[in-house]
């Protein structure tokens, strides 16, 4: 969809929907270091209070992995993705196997290497993954992404770009698969999905709620989207959840 002026979504769009949110940028502002992060005292309680209102149908879907997610927001008994799709948890702590793809253990040797010299550079290591944010050295964006896309071609990895941020990881999942694989448990079956989320890699995820007969809701300044809705910011998103409740 083009770049266009998009209205916030009405309260209304969550009733009856299964609600997929974005972590970082969505429910938390963004922070210089993945653990700089300030999680909202309110937070858990506006989840707790989401997933009763939607019987179950709430999924966090995020790029952090799932133990990192866990740590942020403990004793949450609500479904959760990781690793950008990777990772699928369910609410009753039913995972789904990860493999750990080819390529990605020689990947994240050579990115310590590379980021070890580099000073402003934060490696993120994850399950399945690995991720360099240079939101403290914003001017070594151009020599990141050059090492990392030349290393995803090597290792027959994928990079994936962000916010401040390139990750590397296999070729296949995303957060729209994520929705898809949610959708198809019985609590969440039959239902419209909605996806909250701020950052490009949102984008397969809109598209996955819109071909799925639901919507996506942008966070942040407008942009080429494949989100029906926006709300300007974490502190919107905050408001209109409450909204719904």
């Amino acid at each position: 969809m083009s770049e266009s002026h998009r209205p916030a979504p009405p309260t209304g769009l969550i009733h009856g929907s299964a609600l997929f949110l974005d972590f970082d940028g969505t429910l938390v502002e963004l922070a210089e270091a993945p653990d700089a992060i300030r999680v909202p005292g309110e937070l858990h309680l506006l989840l707790h209070d989401l997933a009763d209102r939607l019987e179950g149908r709430l999924a966090i879907v995020s790029g952090r992995a799932l133990a990192d997610l866990d740590r942020h927001l403990p004793g949450q008994a609500i479904a959760m993705s990781g690793s950008h799709g990777m990772e699928v948890r369910l609410a009753d702590g039913t995972q789904l196997p990860l493999a750990l793809p080819r390529g990605v253990e020689e990947a994240r040797a050579e990115i310590r290497a590379f980021a070890s010299g580099r000073e402003g550079l934060l490696v993120e290591e994850k399950p399945a993954s690995i991720a360099v944010h240079f939101r403290r050295a914003p001017e070594r964006e151009g020599e990141v992404l050059e090492f990392l896309g030349g290393l995803a071609d090597r290792t027959g990895l994928r990079l994936l770009g962000g916010k401040m941020v390139g990750e590397v990881r296999p070729p296949g999942a995303d957060k729209g698969d994520a929705v898809r694989a949610f959708l198809a448990e019985p609590v969440f079956a039959g239902a419209r999905p909605v996806f909250v989320g701020d950052d490009l890699t949102d984008e397969h995820a809109f598209a996955a709620a819109a071909e799925l007969g639901g919507a996506g809701i942008l966070v942040g300044p407008e942009r080429a989207t494949a989100a029906r809705y926006r709300l300007d910011g974490v502190a919107a998103v905050a408001d209109w959840l409450r909204g719904a409740l």
